[in-house]
């Protein structure tokens, strides 16, 4: 196993983003696990930091759309210009052509500007003007978005929250982590001097690590009653998907790879399960019920493989 390049990345990324240990594996098991990820907090906690980070770690392209109330779908899939030398229209592909497209405070924007990541999120392809053009691969979206209670913010539908395998948030740092911000070098100057961590190929290297990591059928079967109690347990509105199960499996699949094992255990599950489940959950009271609860809720109505 290529655990030597999972605690390059992580230790890497711990210089960084001081005191988010457990945020920044989160967001590295969910791009190990081939995931999108959207990080909701307030300004000015390091989320465009760990979007940044990630991308110069794992030596992807880069792209940044900054979302606002006026942008349209073209601004971000591309738009055809008529080239008069070749008396025909030419695709001139917008910023969503690149391996990892930073969304910018999303739900500032409008659901139809929003609408224009659904294909490239589920499909990894971008249909415009009768064509369809395949994205970068590998092919991620970081998107940022501010708490919904702000002005000038359009929630995003289940449709688009589904299609992110997790959320998660950063929140405050604590004392120590703080005073060595305030005390230490810029974070973006450091950043710039940040070097890859990985070199070509060895990206898919932990990819396919991932993927083999084996699960076993009790795991399996812990699974499969989460999802169930989701879906007709007493608390719940809105259960998970197929497709969140299967993103819930690769998360812990990542993350057990992340901790060094070729093995799932039901720790791992549980670990992943709050920023793979937290924003696709619905309480069935429709009562103000933080996510997290929710998803402890879920924890202890399942019963540990034995």
């Amino acid at each position: 196993m290529p655990t030597h390049l999972a605690r390059r990345l992580t230790d890497a990324a711990s210089r960084i983003v001081l005191g988010k240990e457990h945020a920044v594996r989160l967001a590295l098991a969910c791009v190990l696990a081939r995931g999108h990820l959207l990080i909701e907090d307030i300004p000015g906690v390091g989320k465009t930091t760990l979007a940044h980070l990630l991308a110069r770690l794992l030596g992807l392209q880069f792209q940044r759309i900054q979302f606002t109330s006026d942008m349209l779908p073209a601004d971000i899939i591309g738009v055809s210009v008529f080239d008069q030398r070749e008396g025909a229209f030419r695709f001139h592909p917008g910023p969503l052509f690149a391996q990892l497209l930073l969304a910018d405070e999303i739900n500032r924007a409008t659901p139809k500007a929003q609408s224009a990541l659904l294909e490239a999120m589920e499909e990894r392809q971008v249909s415009a003007e009768g064509q369809t053009w395949p994205l970068p691969e590998p092919f991620f979206v970081i998107a940022t978005q501010n708490p919904t209670d702000q002005i000038g913010t359009f929630p995003l539908p289940e449709s688009q929250l589904d299609r992110f395998l997790m959320r998660l948030s950063l929140g405050y740092p604590d004392r120590a982590a703080e005073r060595a911000l305030l005390a230490g070098e810029d974070r973006r100057a450091l950043l710039a001097r940040q070097p890859a961590a990985l070199q070509p190929g060895e990206l898919d290297t932990l990819f396919a690590a991932t993927r083999a990591v084996h699960v076993g059928p009790r795991l399996l079967d812990y699974v499969q009653a989460l999802l169930a109690e989701s879906r007709s347990g007493a608390g719940f509105a809105l259960g998970l998907s197929p497709r969140a199960g299967l993103g819930l499996l690769a998360a812990a699949r990542a993350w057990a790879l992340l901790a060094g094992r070729d093995h799932v255990l039901p720790e791992d599950v549980q670990a992943v399960l709050p920023a793979v489940a937290g924003h696709r959950l619905r309480p069935a009271d429709d009562a103000p019920v933080p996510p997290e609860r929710l998803v402890r809720r879920l924890i202890e109505a399942v019963a540990l493989p034995g």
